[in-house]
């Protein structure tokens, strides 16, 4: 049994109000084995991938700030669906590898129980070990896609060829489905053409990838996009969904690695979310989301907290439908 770390989980009691005035700090309680099936949140505590891509560090304190900031949330939910706090997997120095093969088996071992995963980060180098959790628990054959909110593709080479980044776990993906003689089913949305050069470019291109640059994700152009998002999930049967703060502008999001000079406009970001939740649902509920993760959240930089209120908002967001 995980045990539940209550200086992180406070806020606001509305003890009048009964059940209808209940926060998420009210019905969080620890990860345990027996808990029935429910929204389990794993922690990723690393900054080894961010410090190896050469970015700020930090990110390590990312998950504690997200608890906080989910903490005084309206609970809202209109079944009995527990919320359970797993704890964190913690990288200790450079040993990333080892901390991502340890998210793999917590994320295998969450899902093998019937709970939906969201994983609080970390770095955007916890991908790789959410790809790997997700891969080690599917059953038979399955169409597996990816979809990334991300102002970068994180194509990049592994140093050495082996070590990977926060900035390479999608081709370390790419590279394991084809290992398996599977293809790379990858949707990228928010791409921004001042943060990638013309070689990662290329990288998408050669590995088939999917992208919507931010220069296109605006009102006007959102029809494009949102058929796009359409024919993307119904062309994958699970998906590992990605969400990484440095999508948004810099302005509403500094406390991440590498922050935004344009970045997708909030409000156009929340509605292409929603209607990739629509479409393709929550596997818990029949659909394909099978997994949730919010990488890059960087406290140290982070004005008023609004990066982490903005990251909450986006988990609040996306577990939703399993609670209504």
């Amino acid at each position: 049994m995980t045990e539940l770390d209550r200086s992180l989980w406070a806020g606001r009691v509305d003890a009048a109000d009964g059940d209808a005035g209940r926060r998420w700090h009210q019905v969080v309680r620890a990860y345990d084995d027996s808990a029935a099936p429910g929204l389990a949140l794993i922690g990723f505590a690393s900054d080894a991938g961010v410090a190896r891509n050469h970015g700020r560090i930090g990110a390590a304190e990312g998950p504690a700030a997200l608890r906080r900031a989910l903490a005084n949330l309206p609970w809202g939910a209109t079944r009995d669906v527990p919320l359970l706090d797993a704890g964190d997997v913690v990288c200790t120095g450079d040993a990333l590898e080892q901390a991502q093969q340890a998210l793999a088996q917590r994320i295998a071992a969450v899902l093998s129980r019937g709970h939906w995963p969201l994983v609080l980060g970390g770095g955007h180098e916890v991908a790789w070990g959410s790809f790997q959790g997700v891969a080690a628990s599917l059953r038979g054959p399955a169409r597996v896609g990816v979809v990334n909110f991300d102002a970068h593709f994180d194509l990049r080479k592994p140093l050495d060829g082996t070590r990977g980044t926060s900035g390479s776990p999608f081709l370390q993906i790419a590279d394991e489905l084809a290992s398996r003689g599977s293809p790379f089913r990858y949707l990228c949305i928010g791409v921004s053409p001042a943060s990638n050069t013309q070689a990662l470019f290329a990288t998408a291109a050669a590995r088939g990838a999917e992208w919507l640059l931010d220069d296109d994700l605006v009102w006007g152009e959102l029809p494009r996009a949102l058929d796009q998002i359409d024919r993307f999930v119904a062309g994958v049967d699970v998906i590992q969904l990605s969400l990484c703060l440095d999508v948004f502008p810099g302005s509403v999001a500094p406390g991440v690695s590498a922050p935004a000079a344009r970045g997708l406009p909030v409000d156009v970001g929340f509605v292409l979310l929603r209607r990739l939740v629509d479409r393709a649902g929550l596997a818990p509920r029949g659909g394909k989301v099978v997994l949730a993760e919010i990488a890059e959240l960087n406290p140290r930089f982070d004005r008023d907290g609004c990066t982490a209120r903005l990251a909450a908002r986006l988990g609040f967001e996306v577990a939703r439908p399993l609670l209504i």
